[in-house]
């Protein structure tokens, strides 16, 4: 289950920020509440989960669904969400030209490796993967595009991290400090870690840091002279991924798929 979804105050918001519309903000909040697997859940739930009052929740489920973002269910008395969303997501997809370049070279490596390759992009403390390619290995992790995974301990996430302007990445990691201040000392030490290799190596390692079983390589992909920042990660099962394997085979290889995409990138801004 989701924990609720923490907010800044709305008055202080308002007062921060004279062009923040908080009816608009609430009603995305009530969007990121559905979880992956959950298909309905009810205005007390969205309350709860959110931290908006039920009354005001009443209204924007109200409102989203006669957007189509939501669809209600008379008998549960329930919402789930409606294909607004899956459209403006599959629009959000459609958009990324570099999926389209990337998704032979990942399936190329995936295929390589008996590995799963993904592409991710930041959403607040998660990573989403907008593009994900498996091999054909019978130890392959089965996340698909779509799929949240947490940014502090995984590859891909610190990955990212790596890769933005330390300004931004000290504010996240002081968010991180104010939300999870009893696991803080072990995260910061491994985004610390992260930091460390891919200034060595020019990757970052993930053995079971999020899951036991499992262990990534990931590099982050700075686009546009760093105005964006995706990652690529490659992993599976750490019965097969020794550290050796992660270190000698696994890195490097991703390496050379960053820069193969990277250049299949040139000829595009050039034109």
């Amino acid at each position: 289950m989701n924990k609720p979804i923490p907010r800044e105050d709305d008055e202080d918001s308002a007062t921060k920020d004279r062009n923040f519309v908080t009816a608009l903000s609430r009603g995305l909040e009530l969007l990121r509440a559905f979880g992956a697997g959950e298909e309905y859940l009810g205005n007390a739930e969205l309350s709860s989960r959110t931290g908006i009052p039920r009354p005001t929740v009443s209204r924007l489920t109200y409102t989203l669904k006669e957007l189509g973002y939501l669809q209600h269910n008379q008998r549960l008395e329930k919402y789930r969400l409606g294909a607004g969303v899956l459209a403006l997501g599959y629009r959000y997809l459609a958009s990324k030209g570099i999926r389209d370049i990337a998704r032979p070279l990942m399936q190329h490596l995936a295929d390589a490796t008996d590995c799963a390759v993904a592409l991710g992009t930041a959403d607040r403390h998660s990573m989403t993967y907008v593009e994900v390619c498996q091999g054909s290995g019978p130890l392959v992790m089965r996340l698909d595009t779509g799929a949240r995974i947490p940014m502090a301990t995984t590859a891909i996430g610190r990955a990212w991290l790596c890769g933005i302007p330390a300004e931004r990445r000290l504010q996240l990691m002081n968010d991180m400090r104010l939300r999870a201040p009893d696991n803080w000392p072990a995260i910061e030490q491994s985004i610390n870690k992260s930091l460390d290799e891919y200034a060595t190596y020019g990757f970052c390692l993930s053995e079971g840091d999020w899951e036991r079983e499992v262990s990534a390589v990931a590099i982050p992909l700075i686009l546009e002279d760093g105005a964006e920042v995706m990652a690529i990660n490659c992993g599976g099962s750490s019965l097969r991924l020794s550290h050796r394997v992660l270190m000698e085979n696994l890195g490097p290889r991703l390496k050379d798929l960053i820069g193969q995409i990277k250049n299949s990138l040139e000829p595009q801004r050039t034109r």
